[in-house]
């Protein structure tokens, strides 16, 4: 799997490869099944598979004051693109010149000159160029002028209602974990590096390890019972607390996962935490006795959801 410059031509060997064409932020069912046709197709025809994909999103671009809403960092699209089946990951830069770029310019410039494909999977919903002036009717209409196969994915659904990234967003927003789940297929996910903190934790019999929640969408806030996994591919069980931490001064936002049964020296290196289930929303308690007791029942709780 590699990761490739979407604003410069891709080496030779991935040259008329079919190509995913999404954000595909997440990576949800809907998500999957575009990149799963993709490589259905590309297997078929003996191609190389490339997954194109937005950074930063266009919403960040044009509203740079937006709150924080992303599902996926980049390096975690990369894994699960790499294990749905993708030879390399197209990243297109999205910026001021990129956002000027007409739709048809785009698709006979990045599209066929600079990645050289033989075809381009995407969903019905699809919209790119300037003003959203790209769809996948003018998609097909220009694949036929430049020998440019098209596929469009009808959206999946699942409940009743379309599979989204807002759908999940809205889960996570409300503490539900497992819709969220069932429409990624896998827990949400916050990725980040350890930092040191204030150490309180430790004093208290619960060491965590802090992570910053960066761009990513603020779940509600509360206690979670979560899985970490390590740089070495250890899993790990435990409970966290992702919000502010009302009971202590000064407030910030952090994922502070403590980890059962696990003793060890994480500082500074990468790990990624799973919401799996949340257990209550934050509290501030009446000193550190009160706080201890509940984070006692907080993590016989967690510990009984994973199981």
């Amino acid at each position: 799997m590699e990761r490739l410059d979407g604003g410069s031509a891709v080496p030779e060997r991935f040259r008329g490869g079919i190509v995913a064409l999404g954000n595909f932020d997440g990576f949800h069912l809907g998500h999957q099944a575009v990149v799963g046709r993709a490589v259905e197709r590309a297997r078929a025809e003996g191609r190389p598979v490339l997954v194109a994909t937005f950074d930063p999103h266009p919403v960040r671009f044009f509203k740079p004051d937006a709150v924080p809403f992303r599902l996926t960092t980049l390096c975690q699209r990369e894994r699960l693109f790499a294990a749905a089946g993708a030879d390399a990951m197209i990243v297109f830069r999205f910026d001021a010149e990129l956002a000027a770029t007409a739709g048809d310019a785009f698709v006979e410039h990045r599209i066929k000159q600079l990645i050289g494909a033989a075809g381009v999977v995407t969903g019905e919903d699809f919209t790119f160029g300037k003003s959203r002036s790209g769809n996948v009717e003018m998609l097909a209409r220009l694949g036929g002028e430049h020998g440019l196969s098209v596929d469009a994915v009808a959206p999946v659904a699942q409940d009743g209602d379309a599979v989204s990234s807002s759908r999940i967003r809205d889960a996570l927003r409300d503490g539900d974990c497992d819709t969220a789940a069932r429409l990624l297929t896998r827990p949400f996910a916050i990725e980040g590096v350890v930092e040191h903190g204030d150490k309180r934790g430790r004093t208290i019999g619960y060491p965590t390890a802090n992570l910053s929640l960066g761009n990513y969408l603020r779940p509600r806030f509360g206690i979670y019972a979560v899985r970490g996994r390590l740089p070495d591919g250890r899993l790990l069980e435990g409970a966290a607390n992702l919000g502010i931490r009302p009971t202590f001064e000064p407030p910030k936002e952090l994922l502070e996962p403590y980890f059962f049964d696990f003793s060890g020296d994480l500082y500074g290196q990468t790990i990624e935490v799973e919401l799996v289930s949340f257990l209550r929303p934050e509290a501030k308690f009446d000193g550190l006795e009160a706080l201890m007791r509940q984070m006692d029942e907080d993590c016989a709780e967690a510990r009984r959801r994973l199981a």
